[in-house]
């Protein structure tokens, strides 16, 4: 069993998981890849500025942040932002349940830093934002000082025994044969899973963390 650090280029933090060889008495299919989106940035980013701003955006919305964030302000137009929110957050989510493939991995190697077209395969690879859609103004200071804080309390897992996706293997492994190659998860309160397009899951840290209620969201996949 080994586990390695996605690419970092401001996507977020995540890894793969994967079996590199066959190994007697690993239940573990050999085949089976599930990549983990810790928070992704973009996502990160939508869910501070709902809170932050005190937004209400339109359908379907994930509970409130674990760590609340103190008001950064107030909307310049709380209608708009609450629709772009709205757009934002499923294409984001959407994004991030991706994958990232070697075409555009190799592209970014062969171009040059400072360059449009290696800014572009960026965008692409980042994929849509608040930031691009409405500019940087919403972030604040606050907004920095939130992240950091977010950042230095982050669990590690110890071991890869230890890791959510071993000890709720079981049902791991028929939500991957049904298509499942992406888990996305988010700081937010109690339970929120759904499912984003053919392969990806989305649900809080904490559901994650359970392994109990890891498997129930797992099976919301099947």
């Amino acid at each position: 069993m080994r586990h390695w650090i996605g690419i970092g280029i401001g996507i977020g933090i995540g890894g793969t998981m994967q079996s590199t060889a066959p190994r007697e008495g690993d239940r573990w299919p050999h085949a089976m890849t599930i990549r983990v989106q810790h928070a992704p940035l973009a996502v990160i980013e939508l869910l501070w500025i709902r809170e932050a701003y005190a937004l209400h955006p339109p359908g379907d919305a994930p509970p409130p942040l674990v760590d609340t964030p103190p008001r950064a302000g107030e909307a310049d137009d709380v209608r708009a932002w609450e629709e772009s929110w709205r757009d934002m957050w499923e294409a984001c989510v959407r994004h991030a349940a991706g994958s990232v493939g070697p075409g555009a991995l190799g592209e970014l190697a062969r171009t040059a830093d400072g360059f449009p077209e290696r800014a572009a395969v960026l965008r692409g690879l980042r994929g849509p934002s608040w930031r691009d859609r409405l500019g940087d103004a919403a972030f604040t200071d606050d907004y920095r000082r939130w992240d950091g804080q977010r950042a230095d309390a982050r669990p590690r897992v110890r071991s890869l025994a230890d890791s959510p996706e071993r000890r709720a293997l079981d049902a791991l492994v028929p939500a991957w044969e049904a298509g499942l190659s992406t888990i996305i998860t988010i700081p937010c309160r109690g339970e929120h899973t759904r499912v984003v397009g053919d392969s990806g899951l989305l649900m809080t840290a904490a559901t994650r963390a359970d392994p109990e209620r890891y498997a129930a969201a797992l099976a919301v996949f099947r």
